[in-house]
């Protein structure tokens, strides 16, 4: 998927949680979104573009501060697993 696409997805998710009185909660909603609905190849994508890019600019695209932070604190819970063959 286009790292564009995925940014707008996150994006989303981001501008529906930063309504809650509670930043913790918010960051906490975030992240638990992206580790459940997301697949793994997607939360990958994303994780190897904040690898690249730090900052989550993408040139046309941003991430939302609130989703930056929430992937950015949880990377390691949102990191799918290694399939065992």
């Amino acid at each position: 998927m286009e790292i564009g696409n995925l940014i707008r997805m996150a994006n989303r998710i981001g501008q529906f949680f930063e309504a809650m009185p509670d930043q913790q909660e918010a960051l906490e909603g975030v992240a638990n979104h992206i580790h459940k609905f997301w697949e793994p190849r997607m939360r990958n994508e994303l994780l190897g573009f904040l690898e690249q890019s730090p900052d989550g600019d993408a040139g046309e695209e941003r991430l939302h501060p609130l989703v930056l932070e929430a992937v950015t604190k949880n990377r390691q819970r949102l990191t799918p697993l290694a399939r065992v063959a």
